[in-house]
């Protein structure tokens, strides 16, 4: 799917919907939602090209973005056994929710209540909104961001003097527990479950590379080559951008090789949407004429047809795990390793052996005497 050029959405005048959000914008500028947070809260760390960054402020600008209005209040004072829960992004992904659930479920066991807030990772916002949790008597908190990465915590959060814990980041100085995804060995087993399928001509279909999710995906799936003895071939790997409209443009890329793959590992569900729909409309069936997997078991992903095999991204167990490693013990100056929770395979009906290899076997069957 080929990006507009800054020419042509000049001459068609980008209509602007009654509320703009991010993903509106990510659609208009040609890259995910994700980016687009990056660039307009302009987030630290983030490895993203200039083009990029022009492209989203263009379109954030013709849309009339205003970004969002900031509350913070705090509704305890005073209270014991509160655990507060702030995350850079709520309202606009499902993992937050799904961590959240996580840690209260585990709160609620031990007896304790849960205070949440939406931070933006706002220089300014933020703090207020860690201040409000600390004024109303939190006794920990539990410190989210949506996309995996390495982050430069501000000072005040090392100054707090109640046990604190990350939750999908780290820092380099290793100063609190930390949780993430474990994404290679998650990438790893998309890609050898295919292997164990009989497929060797297997593409990959990437999100924003310079996401680490992205990254580690994609080092999980040429180890599982490597370890299967498999060459590595580079125009099997395309980046996508985590989009349904990414994930067809990018099939119809492989399809179009003179040596297509016989499966395709698509690195979240979004993209295997898209996947699905190239495949029909190039008349192919899955798992029949090509074999699927995708990432984040997405709702979604068990009512497509066939039902989608895809890996769980494990943010409930890592909101559980994040309560119970609340060390009101800590020791200052201490390094903690990173915990890396397994993104188990959830095996449905959208794999197959290749179609050589089915006739093969097939045939031998019938050959046996």
């Amino acid at each position: 799917m080929r990006k507009p050029t800054a020419q042509k959405r000049n001459r068609h005048p980008v209509e602007k919907p009654a509320r703009v959000t991010m993903t509106d914008i990510a659609a208009a500028a040609g890259c995910s939602q994700a980016a687009v947070s990056f660039v307009l809260n302009d987030t630290p760390g983030t490895r993203i090209s200039q083009q990029t960054r022009d492209r989203v402020w263009e379109a954030a600008r013709a849309l009339g973005y205003v970004g969002p209005t900031y509350t913070t209040t705090a509704s305890y004072s005073g209270t014991d056994n509160v655990i507060g829960f702030a995350v850079d992004q709520l309202a606009t992904s499902p993992e937050a929710i799904v961590a959240i659930e996580g840690a209260r479920q585990a709160s609620w066991n031990a007896g304790n209540v849960l205070l949440v807030t939406q931070t933006l990772g706002d220089p300014v916002m933020e703090p207020k909104a860690i201040e409000a949790l600390t004024n109303g008597g939190i006794s920990a908190l539990i410190y989210m961001t949506i996309y995996t990465r390495q982050i430069e915590l501000p000072s005040y959060i090392y100054k707090l003097k109640i046990p604190t814990v990350l939750l999908n980041c780290y820092t380099a100085d290793h100063a609190f527990p930390a949780v993430v995804p474990s994404e290679i060995a998650g990438g790893q087993s998309s890609t050898r479950h295919l292997i164990m399928h009989g497929h060797h001509r297997i593409a990959t279909i990437t999100g924003e590379i310079w996401m680490q999710a992205a990254q580690d995906r994609l080092t999980g799936y040429r180890r599982a080559l490597a370890t299967a003895d498999i060459p590595f071939d580079p125009d099997l790997v395309v980046e996508g951008d985590w989009s349904a409209g990414a994930g067809y443009a990018a099939t119809m890329k492989l399809l179009a090789l003179a040596e297509p793959p016989t499966a395709i590992f698509c690195q979240n569900d979004r993209t295997a949407i898209g996947c699905y729909e190239a495949l029909k409309d190039a008349g192919l069936r899955i798992p029949q004429d090509m074999s699927v997997v995708g990432y984040d078991d997405e709702e979604i992903s068990r009512h497509l047809v066939p039902p989608l095999t895809t890996s769980v991204l494990p943010h409930l167990a890592m909101g559980q795990w994040a309560i119970e490693h609340l060390n009101p013990e800590s020791v200052p100056g201490k390094r903690y390793p990173i915990a890396k929770l397994e993104c188990s395979l959830v095996k449905r009906h959208s794999v197959a052996a290749p179609r050589t290899a089915a006739r093969l076997i097939h045939d031998g069957a019938h050959a046996q005497p």
